[in-house]
């Protein structure tokens, strides 16, 4: 039989990085709470795997900001401080507004309509008070926005807020009394970029990202864009 061309041999990815991304889920669903110290023996038993790569896992975790390594203590998951969350909102903000824009010189309607899907998801879970589900569609909705911006950049740049957006969104839908508020802000969103309208896409992302460090860091103002990064 001819050998077929063109097939070269499937990519495996290293250990490591299937750990860094099994220990990142973990993180980003609870099941590794904030400020837990990760035993290296526990952890290698419970995932089936060799210390060697776990340590690689958890070294380029630290790295991203999702683990943390003090000296003569250990390695902990991450606690996001009041000053880390404004961090991650401002910073997320000014990606995602980059995001918008470079959407909108392109395709606003055919992104409008691949965040409905995420949005009805939110709906749904909202109705059904499952604030988990809420958080997880919410989480989507953004990234298919970051996603649909054609950036590389943008969407690594990206990837470690998500991860931190992720270890306190449960917080922040507990915030909403009416989590169907969190949905609405989101279709105001959306329904801004379906129609074009930059400058309302714009301070409607800006606000939606201020109300959830106001809601997250209750007592202090959240941080503002400069004004020469705002739309004219």
């Amino acid at each position: 039989m001819a050998a077929t061309q063109g097939l070269g041999p499937v990519k495996r990815e290293p250990a490591a990085v299937v750990i860094a991304n099994r220990l990142t889920e973990a993180v980003m669903d609870g099941t590794l709470e904030p400020g837990r110290q990760l035993a290296e023996a526990e952890l290698a038993g419970q995932l089936g795997v060799s210390r060697g790569p776990l340590r690689e896992a958890m070294q380029r975790l630290v790295q991203q900001g999702i683990l943390r390594s003090e000296p003569h203590r250990g390695v902990f998951v991450a606690s996001l401080t009041d000053d880390d969350v404004r961090d991650i909102y401002l910073s997320r903000t000014a990606i995602e507004v980059a995001a918008c824009r470079l959407v909108i010189g392109n395709d606003p309607g055919r992104t409008a309509d691949r965040l409905t899907g995420p949005l009805r998801a939110m709906a749904a879970a909202a109705e059904r008070g499952d604030r988990a589900a809420l958080a997880a569609a919410d989480m989507e909705l953004h990234k298919t926005l970051v996603a649909e911006s054609g950036s590389p950049r943008l969407r690594r740049m990206a990837e470690t807020l998500f991860v931190e957006t992720r270890m306190c969104l449960s917080a922040l839908t507990v915030g909403y009394s009416a989590p169907i508020d969190l949905v609405d802000e989101h279709a105001a969103i959306i329904d801004a970029l379906r129609n074009g309208d930059e400058r309302t896409l714009v301070g409607l992302l800006e606000e939606h990202m201020g109300d959830a460090v106001r809601r997250l860091t209750p007592g202090r103002p959240a941080p503002q864009l400069p004004a020469d990064a705002r739309p004219v």
